[in-house]
C-alpha cells in the first residue's frame, strides 16, 4: 500500500478508526459526539440522531474518512487523501494530534474566524475543532 511511508496518512487512517470505535461504543457520551459529525457533515443522510444511535452498526471506515475529509474542506475522502499525500509533514494533521502535541496554553474560540484574528495579533497555529477552533503555541526549534 502507498500509505505506508506516508506518517501523516497514517495518522488520519489511525483517527477513523478511533472514532469508528467511539461510534459503536454503547457509551452515549462515546458515541453521541461522532454521531452527531456524521449528521452535521452530511455523510449519511436521512437518518435522525435516535435513528442513527440504533444502527450505528452500519457505520463503515469509509464514512468517517468522508466525514474528516468534509470537516477539512475537501467533497470527499479521496480529494482529501490527495492534499494530505501533497502536504509537507506534518502540515495537516488530525485536531487530535494537534491539541495532544500542543502544550500550554490553548486558547478556545466559538469560530475559526475570531481565532484567526487572535491569530494574526498574537501568534499561534489555529486548530480546527469541529464548528469552533482553537490557537496553540507555535514552537520554533
Amino acid at each position: 500500500m502507498r500509505h505506508q511511508n506516508d506518517h501523516d496518512l497514517k495518522l488520519w487512517l489511525r483517527e477513523a478508526k478511533i472514532l469508528q470505535k467511539a461510534s459503536q461504543s454503547s457509551s452515549l457520551s462515546d458515541s453521541l459526539p461522532v454521531l452527531r459529525r456524521l449528521i452535521n457533515t452530511n455523510v449519511l443522510r436521512g437518518l435522525s440522531l435516535p435513528e442513527l444511535t440504533k444502527k450505528r452498526d452500519i457505520i463503515q471506515r469509509k464514512h468517517l474518512l468522508n466525514m474528516l475529509a468534509v470537516e477539512n474542506g475537501s467533497s470527499c475522502w479521496a480529494e482529501f487523501k490527495q492534499k494530505v499525500e501533497g502536504s509537507t509533514n506534518g502540515e495537516l494533521l488530525p485536531y487530535s494530534v494537534e491539541l495532544r502535541n500542543a502544550g500550554y496554553p490553548v486558547l478556545w474560540f466559538s469560530t475559526e474566524s475570531e481565532a484567526t484574528v487572535y491569530a494574526n495579533e498574537n501568534g499561534g497555529k489555529v486548530v480546527k475543532v469541529e464548528g469552533q477552533a482553537a490557537v496553540v503555541p507555535e514552537f520554533t526549534n
